[in-house]
């Protein structure tokens, strides 16, 4: 795919939502809508730069906005939204894109498939407009109050949408050209210009945030997705030595070997601590409390749970279930499940029934059923949002 930016328009005051400060700089449950749409942008495969326009007043709201996102320094934009487009356009003319989307901040719920939509039309044509088809019954209408004067038909008419895609040189030339116009989207501007403009499906979600009732719409979705589920496995081994007891997710069970290890070899413990590890990408006991380390020479597993635990409370997280499974021949596992259960609720301070602890053996095969260790794996769902 050739060289393609995104131009996020972002200096509107949004002045029919009544609020404040612009509606791009609003935040959708505790991210901004500009922020929520260069998301988007950033993570799109084929967008190799994302540019900003904002108002003149505004850069301190656009620096709390974007935060860290990896976008090129901002620029600001004019007086009118064509005025803006050929400003943040000009300020890609040193990296020359094939191509560009021109993209309101205002619409939060872009998606990819849209963009894709969008690209793959660039491929033929010199613009591409995102749109869907009129589908209410439209009435015109005569007087004050309104009444109805008649009927218009809705065949082949469609709702513009953003981004609207074109070949860079093509619609820097169109602005050039058309300054001082007063056409309100850059495909009009490519109309006027002589450029011939490309439909596409575009996606219902992708509205603009104008008014009230747009900005509850959005608050009502993203409270729907907000909330990020994220799945954790654990797998650990300890072989069996000679000792009178061994401990699993944190009680002592006496058995005729003990477990092998540099803390106290709680087999089953140790896998859902990686569990809880894996789900918030934290790496693994290892990475944490190193064996190399003389300190954690016999230490108790409980502290690494907890320590997983805590890294969760701290990213805003809570853990949805952990369900372990321990693998061995001998002791048995049944008569303890209850403690077992209560044991890792208690230390990472969910609910009982949150927590399931199984057992298993291998029929007799490999380590296991030799007697030679116990093995344990475990999977773990963590809510972030």
């Amino acid at each position: 795919m050739a060289q393609c930016a995104a131009l996020i328009l972002a200096g509107g005051s949004g002045s029919r939502l009544g609020s404040d400060i612009p509606k791009q700089y609003l935040s959708l449950n505790g991210v901004s809508i500009l922020r929520r749409t260069v998301d988007t942008f950033l993570a799109h495969p084929d967008i190799d730069a994302v540019q900003v326009v904002i108002g003149a007043k505004d850069r301190e709201l656009y620096n709390v906005a974007i935060g860290d996102a990896d976008v090129r320094p901002s620029v600001t934009g004019g007086a009118s939204r064509q005025e803006s487009g050929r400003i943040g356009l000009e300020a890609l003319t040193d990296d020359a894109p094939d191509y560009v989307l021109i993209h309101d901040a205002a619409r939060p719920f872009i998606d990819a498939a849209t963009i894709d939509r969008v690209l793959s039309a660039l491929v033929t044509s010199s613009a591409v407009l995102p749109s869907v088809p009129v589908t209410d019954t439209l009435k015109r209408s005569t007087g004050d109050p309104p009444i109805v004067s008649e009927n218009v038909d809705r065949r082949d008419l469609w709702r513009a949408q953003t981004p609207q895609g074109f070949r860079y040189i093509d619609i820097l030339d169109a602005h050039r050209t058309c300054a001082s116009q007063g056409l309100t989207d850059d495909a009009s501007i490519a109309e006027h210009a002589g450029l011939s403009v490309a439909l596409v499906r575009g996606s219902e979600d992708n509205f603009k945030i104008t008014t009230v009732d747009d900005l509850e719409r959005a608050q009502r979705m993203t409270e729907y997705s907000s909330d990020e589920f994220r799945i954790g496995t654990g797998f650990d081994v300890h072989a069996l030595v000679d000792g009178d007891h061994v401990i699993l997710c944190g009680v002592r069970i006496d058995h005729s070997h003990g477990l092998e290890g540099h803390s106290d070899a709680d087999v089953a413990m140790h896998a859902v601590t990686d569990a809880l590890l894996g789900a918030i990408a934290e790496g693994d006991i290892g990475t944490h409390f190193p064996p190399s380390d003389d300190q954690w020479c016999g230490a108790a597993s409980s502290v690494f749970l907890e320590h997983a635990g805590r890294l969760i409370t701290e990213r805003g997280g809570r853990i949805g279930n952990i369900d372990v499974t321990i693998i061995c021949e001998a002791p048995k596992i049944s008569p303890h499940r209850e403690a077992m259960t209560l044991s890792l609720a208690g230390i990472l301070g969910i609910a009982p029934d949150r927590v399931s602890v199984k057992a298993t053996t291998t029929e007799k095969l490999g380590f296991t059923g030799r007697g030679q260790g116990i093995a344990a794996q475990a999977s773990a769902i963590v809510r972030l949002g």
